[in-house]
């Protein structure tokens, strides 16, 4: 049987509080100036870094160093990928900064391996334009001597950090999930076991968890179902596409042994509870593809709540 496999790409943004090292070491870049932190061993540490790497104490004295340094290590990037720093060769460097104790990581502006070596001379070159990220450091390139003076900027501190995050792969997916991903293309949810009277795992697994032998006894299950436990959804975030509240519970289908997470509508989310009996409410034949987004939600059925025992052992 011939797997399934599809391209898969992740984006998002991760914002953080940077605090008062990493906010100092970010606002010092923002202004052409490079900051370290000292340890309890004497030691300048660059990056700047919050905790002591020796004694796990917050650290606070900031020291400035140069802008000029020396490779202690490096690697050459032949193809780079998308989002590096150059769309050609190039190299990545750990670079011991003068009056630093550590090196930082960052590109090495050569067009060659033949350019770089273990113990080069190297200098910052600044980005134009800069935001107070690690990225206001375009490159570091060969030679001595500042690139730039610093700034007398007055701005505010940088005192948040939004990093993007994108990430593709591609997903391979196993004989049995292959056959729940066709399953679903058709309006079926298809289960597996690995024995005749085996627990039934939905999606299915490769291999039963217990023991694992695999689990090639595939079941089609029904599309009605259990709510176990759920949570009501009251935080609002970025890309949601319903309106809080709503409810994100755990359905256990009728014959599966174990449940799934969906979304519950079609009531008030305050009328959700433990063994409500739910269906599945698909989304137009049309905008079917290899995913259990095919259904869109679940809602009740209006059947009275399922026994507590009857999936107490599913909670």
């Amino acid at each position: 049987m011939e797997v399934l496999s599809a391209p898969l790409r992740v984006q998002f943004d991760y914002t953080r509080s940077v605090g008062p090292i990493i906010g100092a070491f970010l606002t010092g870049l923002r202004e052409r100036r490079i900051l370290g932190v000292r340890g309890s061993d004497g030691r300048v540490l660059v990056p700047a870094q919050e905790y002591d790497p020796i004694t796990s104490a917050p650290l606070a004295e900031l020291v400035r160093v140069e802008t000029t340094g020396t490779v202690r290590s490096w690697t050459w990037v032949a193809e780079p990928l998308p989002g590096q720093p150059f769309d050609r060769p190039f190299a990545w460097a750990l670079v011991q900064l003068d009056g630093a104790d550590t090196s930082m990581l960052h590109a090495l502006d050569v067009t060659e391996p033949a350019q770089v070596s273990t113990g080069m001379r190297v200098r910052v070159r600044w980005a134009e334009e800069r935001t107070g990220t690690i990225a206001d450091i375009a490159c570091f390139e060969p030679g001595e001597g500042a690139t730039a003076p610093p700034t007398e900027d007055a701005a505010e501190p940088v005192t948040m950090l939004v990093t993007p995050v994108d990430m593709s792969y591609k997903h391979t997916a196993s004989p049995q999930e292959s056959v729940y991903l066709r399953g679903l293309a058709e309006g079926k949810l298809i289960g597996g076991r690995s024995e005749t009277g085996g627990a039934v795992y939905f999606p299915p697994r490769g291999a039963n968890p217990t023991d694992g032998t695999p689990t090639d006894d595939l079941v089609e299950l029904p599309d009605k179902g259990t709510v176990t436990t759920f949570c009501i959804v009251n935080v609002p975030f970025l890309g949601q596409r319903i309106k809080p509240p709503y409810v994100a519970a755990y359905v256990l289908l009728d014959g599966a042994d174990i449940p799934f997470l969906h979304l519950v509508l079609g009531c008030e989310a305050s009328e959700v509870r433990m063994g409500m009996r739910v269906e599945a409410v698909w989304k137009p034949r049309e905008e079917w593809g290899h995913a259990l987004a095919n259904i869109d939600h679940f809602r009740p059925t209006g059947e009275p709540d399922a026994a507590y025992e009857s999936y107490q052992h599913h909670l």
